[in-house]
């Protein structure tokens, strides 16, 4: 059990910002909250405009990022022609992991709990000479479960507010050609949670240039490197973002982050660096379930509306 025990070493904050001057607002307060932001260094990596439009949205974030007070130090970076979240997020984190050896990572639709630097920081500090643990996970479902342990290892990298280490970092890849060598149906399953999920599909889109994302490539990274991430049994963020309103996501009807943050200080350790099958299995479940009914729904709209036209 760990309440507020000392904190050998404080890693900083990255910050990834756009067009969003709401939510960039939303996320900066809620990380001013954090027990920890006075002792926390925080990076802003602002992108630049795509064009005339987003010009004006992303002056207004501007503003917002510089004029932050509540943390140890505040820098920002602006670039002046847009270089797309997955360039930025890259070129970001490797530049900042480099002097610290770890980092914690936002965007700007994530809102944090007042314990969220605490969870991230101890962790780190924690696994930090672990091999198979890659990822600090911020956001889970919350299994509200006796049974369970507060946190637990798991397969799956989430991006909703996370953390890892320069010599994870490192091994990033996202050369398709070089994935694509090394996958196969038997690790697809495993990736997509044994068929609950289908995260590969991002992958798929990546290839044929439909989209242009980084989260994949990292998730797919740690895994085939047989890495684990520690999730908390409960969240320490929520994501304000599925409105439509970012650069690769829509209206999301079927959001899972309708759950109050986990505001506790107090969470325990899985003793055996494996994945947890019981919590696994839960999460299994629920998607499962999930998926097949957003599949009906989505199948029923679809129907109905190539009746009407």
């Amino acid at each position: 059990m760990y309440l507020k025990k000392k904190i050998k070493k404080i890693y900083p904050v990255v910050l990834f910002v756009y067009n969003r001057p709401i939510h960039t607002k939303k996320v900066i307060l809620s990380l001013k909250k954090n027990y920890l932001a006075s002792n926390t260094s925080l990076y802003i990596f602002s992108d630049g405009p795509k064009n005339k439009d987003d010009k004006r949205k992303v002056n207004e974030v501007r503003k917002i990022i510089n004029s932050i007070d509540g943390f140890k130090k505040t820098k920002v970076f602006q670039k002046q022609k847009n270089i797309g979240l997955k360039n930025s997020i890259k070129l970001g984190i490797t530049k900042i992991i480099k002097k610290y050896g770890a980092v914690i990572v936002l965007e700007d639709d994530i809102i944090t709990s007042p314990s969220f630097l605490y969870f991230m920081n101890y962790s780190l500090n924690f696994f930090k000479n672990r091999s198979k643990i890659w990822h600090i996970n911020g956001w889970n479902l919350n299994l509200k479960n006796k049974k369970f342990n507060k946190t637990f290892f798991y397969r799956t990298m989430h991006c909703w507010g996370w953390a890892t280490w320069a010599n994870k970092w490192k091994n990033f890849n996202d050369n398709i050609n070089e994935i694509e060598n090394k996958i196969d149906k038997k690790i697809i399953y495993r990736l997509n949670n044994n068929g609950a999920e289908n995260f590969y599909w991002q992958f798929l889109a990546n290839k044929k240039s439909l989209i242009n994302t980084w989260a994949i490539f990292w998730y797919l990274t740690i895994f085939l490197n047989k890495g684990l991430c520690l999730s908390p049994l409960s969240s320490f963020t929520k994501n304000i973002g599925l409105d439509g309103s970012g650069e690769h996501s829509v209206k999301d009807l079927f959001s899972d982050d309708h759950s109050e943050l986990n505001n506790s200080f107090s969470y325990d350790y899985p003793k055996e660096e494996v994945e947890n099958r019981m919590v696994f299995k839960k999460i299994y479940n629920y998607y499962k379930i999930k998926n097949s009914l957003k599949n009906k729904i989505l199948n029923k709209i679809y129907l109905n509306f190539k009746v009407l036209s």
